[in-house]
């Protein structure tokens, strides 16, 4: 099993940092964050919500999944976006975008609009990780790719707790409303920052003339699409199947109602807890994965959550459920710490903006059924069982994947792609 390197591809192409990219990455990372915590709120106020607007319960959850439902849009949209006219501006316009839709829900005056505005903030949100990870990856040093990848995406898990500690401060004091406004002042930090931030050098070297050849480049590469999309799909039905359900099979367990976890009720201590081991899996495996490749670094991730599987499903005391989930996070994260890095240097470089992100958001809506397909085992067989054997099948098909497909570790983005492939690798 061969990987190449850089230095095969193009020797004596020295490595040259990007002055001011310190700033690229922090935006990018920053409105993965707020994007994260936009969309969590929700999760916490279905109560609230559902009194307010006069709704059952399960209408403000299904505003969850129509939020998903738009990611795509908002990739293929912001992608192009980014691929026409830089990373800056369309980064700039998507966060005012999706933070202005969020500040309008926290207005909405009936339930149709409520709904209308989560729809058009899927947009949003659908379209921020593909500019955000492209203009973050291109514009940090090769040498920190994988830990920045690993920072990158546990931002995801780092607005899950954000939301969570603002339920517990800023809810209380403020009212639930405020939780669809304190996200607009991180969005002009955002703005700030990013007006500071150099342009991307690769999207200068590589910008694409017309939305015609975009398309024709995208049809191009359609076999390193549609690998990444199969794996987008997978792991991210790995993600949601370790963590949608998880607080639901908690409360399942007859000591949870009684315990104390840091100061919080078990029910919401543990997620906190394994939110915190999700981000520290995401450094170190991104870390990890300079070294010993992005391939690699996933397997053992994988590996790790397999060896960990029976305390976080199947542990009878407080101690095994908590120390099993916080390290099954710590590995789920962990592998998806390194997809930033991994999906950006296999991605032609003409389309670097639209290419992972839309592959990326539609593999969340193909995964979307997840949760509804766990639910209908855990009728047949209990949770633990229907835990365990939905997230090992999926192991089993993340470890061949990445067994056998490609790897572009240290891919350098001022090359330009080959003309006949853009996979540099394969197992």
């Amino acid at each position: 099993m061969h990987i190449e390197s850089d230095s095969e591809l193009a020797p004596g192409l020295p490595e040259k940092d990007t002055p001011g990219w310190q700033y690229a990455v922090f935006s990018g990372v920053l409105g993965w964050v707020l994007d994260a915590f936009d969309f969590f709120v929700l999760v916490f106020l279905f109560d609230e919500l559902s009194a307010k607007f006069h709704v059952d319960k399960s209408a403000i959850v299904w505003s969850l999944t129509l939020t998903l439902a738009m990611r795509p849009i908002g990739a293929l949209f912001f992608g192009l976006l980014a691929d026409r006219f830089g990373r800056k501006k369309p980064l700039i316009a998507c966060v005012l975008y999706f933070s202005t839709v969020t500040v309008l829900s926290g207005f909405a005056p009936n339930y149709l609009f409520f709904l209308a505005m989560r729809a058009l903030y899927g947009i949003g949100m659908g379209g921020y990780w593909g500019i955000g990870a492209s203009y973050a990856m291109e514009s940090a040093p090769r040498r920190l790719r994988g830990m920045l990848s690993g920072l990158m995406q546990g931002g995801y898990s780092a607005g899950y707790l954000c939301a969570a500690i603002g339920m517990q401060t800023v809810a209380p004091r403020f009212g639930w409303r405020a939780m669809f406004f304190i996200g607009a002042l991180v969005a002009v930090l955002i703005v700030l920052v990013t007006l500071k931030a150099p342009e991307s050098e690769s999207w200068k070297l590589h910008r694409n003339p017309s939305l015609k050849t975009m398309f024709a480049t995208m049809l191009r590469y359609k076999g390193i699409f549609g690998y990444m999309l199969l794996l987008m799909s997978v792991i991210t039905c790995f993600s949601h199947g370790t963590q949608d359900l998880y607080p639901d099979f908690l409360k399942t367990l007859p000591w949870v109602a009684h315990a104390t976890v840091i100061g919080m009720k078990a029910g919401l201590g543990i997620p906190v807890l394994y939110n915190i081991g999700a981000i520290a899996g995401s450094l170190c495996f991104g870390s990890l994965s300079e070294k010993i490749g992005r391939r690699y670094a996933v397997i053992a991730a994988l590996l790790l959550c397999v060896c960990v599987m029976p305390a976080w499903a199947f542990g009878g005391t407080l101690l095994a459920v908590v120390a099993g989930s916080c390290i099954m996070q710590f590995g789920v994260q962990g592998a998806f710490g390194v997809i930033p890095a991994h999906l950006n240097e296999l991605a032609p470089s003409a389309i670097r903006g639209l290419f992972p992100g839309f592959v990326y958001q539609l593999g969340v809506l193909i995964s979307a059924s997840t949760p509804g397909v766990e639910s209908l085992i855990e009728r047949h067989v209990g949770y633990p069982w229907a835990l365990t054997s939905f997230v090992s099948c999926v192991i089993v098909a993340l470890l061949l994947i990445f067994w056998f497909g490609p790897e572009k570790r240290g891919h350098d983005f001022r090359l330009a792609d080959a003309p006949s492939t853009p996979v540099a690798t394969k197992g």
